[in-house]
């Protein structure tokens, strides 16, 4: 009978959506530290060649976290390969013997969640699961700062000045579409933030929903998570409250968007490296760099983060014994960014 029971059971998911270097990963990583005894597994998706998120996440340290809980899907774009991938890999952590009680999905930071949630009603796996919730996570500075900050008024006087402004912005176009479909959002990093800060970015955020959504103000992705898990939106079937830029469109694509890995030997000093970080951060369309390196002389791996034109460092763990310690970053920007320039910051 219990069988049964838990065979009728659908094992809630939430989808985590979110722009570039917004702090998904953080959020994760805190959600399955305080799961409280719940058995959570993983999915992570990144656009780019290197998989970094998924990496920092396996192996973590977590009590009841394992290598077996966290699947991977990189170099590519999960609601674009939803039957080759998305589909088979949650297939396969339904089909455990002990499988989890939630699944947390983090979707790549230029996906759009809408796609992947209408993915749940593909026949394989409808009668299996369900999304909980979608939480949209958001880079409080970078909102601030003007990045994805939406002025209709602004693009209509580009327009009439210059032809070839002939579309919106794709990075807002993701941001607002990752917005709209968002049962709760997660405005992260306001640690960094003024109080008026926050108080227009709210703002602004509220202008992007199309329905009344919790915004909770969080640092370090540390948002509590009774608000987060257990929401029972069954999103799936609510999707023509999620409007999106795409709706009408056949595919969807990342086109406007590219990425590189660039290989990075041995560093002696951490400084001198992230001081090439930080020149290839300014290089015009490089809108994300990360992964790890060898710091020679150093047990640990440094984890090295940019999103815009901040950058950072830290150790996150000891090299595991015989593994690889090539390091590599990846380089996430605009279809157009100049990859020579970006090599030859790399070089010093």
């Amino acid at each position: 009978m219990a069988s049964l029971s838990r065979a009728l059971t659908k094992i809630p998911c939430t989808v985590l959506t979110g722009f570039l270097g917004a702090g998904k990963t953080t959020l994760v990583r805190h959600l399955v530290e305080n799961a409280g005894g719940r058995r959570i597994a993983v999915l992570v998706n990144e656009f780019g060649d290197l998989g970094f998120d998924g990496s920092f996440l396996e192996g973590c340290g977590i009590a009841g976290c394992t290598a077996e809980d966290i699947v991977e899907l990189p170099n590519g774009c999960i609601c674009c390969t939803v039957a080759d991938d998305f589909v088979p890999a949650l297939t396969k952590l339904l089909d455990r013997a002990n499988p989890p009680e939630h699944i947390l999905i983090e979707t790549s930071g230029l996906a759009l969640p809408k796609p992947l949630v209408n993915a749940f009603n593909w026949p394989a796996i409808r009668s299996r699961v369900t999304v909980d919730g979608v939480v949209a996570v958001v880079d409080g500075p970078a909102v601030a700062s003007g990045l994805f900050a939406h002025d209709p008024a602004k693009l209509a006087a580009q327009r009439a000045g210059d032809a070839s402004v002939d579309h919106d912005n794709p990075l807002e176009e993701v941001f607002e579409d990752q917005l709209a479909c968002a049962d709760v959002v997660v405005l992260n990093k306001v640690d960094a933030m003024s109080v008026d800060e926050r108080r227009r970015v709210a703002a602004d955020i509220r202008e992007h929903l199309p329905r009344a959504v919790e915004i909770l103000e969080v640092a370090h992705g540390r948002a509590d998570p009774a608000a987060l898990i257990g929401l029972g939106a069954a999103a799936e079937g609510d999707l023509a409250a999620r409007p999106s830029h795409h709706d009408d469109a056949g595919e969807h694509d990342h086109d406007d968007f590219e990425s590189v890995a660039i290989p990075v030997p041995a560093v002696e000093s951490p400084e001198v490296l992230m001081r090439r970080v930080a020149k290839a951060a300014e290089i015009a369309g490089v809108l994300r760099i990360k992964g790890f390196v060898e710091v020679t002389g150093k047990p640990m791996r440094l984890v090295v983060q940019g999103v815009g034109t901040r950058v950072s460092q830290s150790y996150d763990r000891p090299w595991k014994p015989g593994e690889p310690r090539a390091g590599s970053l990846v380089v996430i920007g605009l279809h157009d960014f100049d990859r020579d320039a970006v090599a030859r910051a790399f070089a010093g």
